[in-house]
């Protein structure tokens, strides 16, 4: 299983899978999910990290 590094750590891609589906059931606006969701995806490529630091949001 691929394992990604955060925060200094490991986690299984399992798990970074699992916390992004569930970051996609906040209940926000659509307009405002779609707009954190592609700003934390862009965050994210830039960085080459799975996570772009804003934990609980659409798209981290």
């Amino acid at each position: 299983m691929e394992e990604h590094k955060v925060n200094g750590g490991r986690r299984p891609m399992q798990q970074v899978l699992q916390e992004y589906f569930t970051n996609l059931a906040v209940p926000i606006p659509l307009g405002r999910k779609l707009r954190l969701l592609t700003r934390n995806l862009w965050i994210r490529v830039a960085r080459r990290q799975s996570c772009c630091g804003h934990d609980g949001e659409p798209g981290c």
